[in-house]
């Protein structure tokens, strides 16, 4: 008799609306743990091609953190797809006037790069201040492991 491979369907996927408070938590480790939340990684049903994750509401993007000199030494660049388009911005002043786009942009580079992973991103929402329009959803608050830089013990 032969094993068979458990592989979840789309009405086996149970969602949950989670809010992250992300206020003083640096950007990089907030965008894993995020990105495993809308991937779907901490559920015993996750498949790889699968969209198996929850609906994530983060709010204080706008107090999100870098460590070291980033916010002086990292650059961004988008470029417009014209001749000379390219710009080039100062992380920190990324993080200063559009918190929301950096940490999109580095929970975006940790989904897959195909449809799956955008619609993973579509289920991200991210708001400046500790205010959201969700309340219909009842989300529940979810604590991140993100360190913010006193002990955990």
């Amino acid at each position: 008799m032969a094993i068979k491979t458990y592989s979840p369907r789309k009405q086996d996927v149970e969602r949950k609306w989670l809010v992250v408070d992300v206020a003083g938590m640096p950007v990089g480790r907030v965008a894993a743990e995020i990105a495993a939340l809308l991937r779907g990684k901490h559920k015993p049903i996750f498949a790889p091609h699968v969209d198996t994750g929850d609906h994530v509401i983060v709010i204080n993007v706008d107090k999100l953190m870098v460590t070291a000199d980033k916010a002086t030494k990292k650059m961004v660049y988008r470029h417009s797809g014209y001749p000379g388009g390219l710009k080039t911005q100062r992380y920190g002043d990324l993080l200063a006037t559009r918190p929301q786009e950096a940490l999109r942009t580095a929970v975006r580079g940790m989904l897959p790069h195909n449809r799956l992973g955008r619609a993973m991103l579509r289920k991200l929402k991210l708001y400046r201040g500790a205010d959201h329009p969700h309340e219909a959803q009842q989300p529940q608050p979810y604590r991140l492991r993100a360190h913010t830089g006193e002990d955990d013990a």
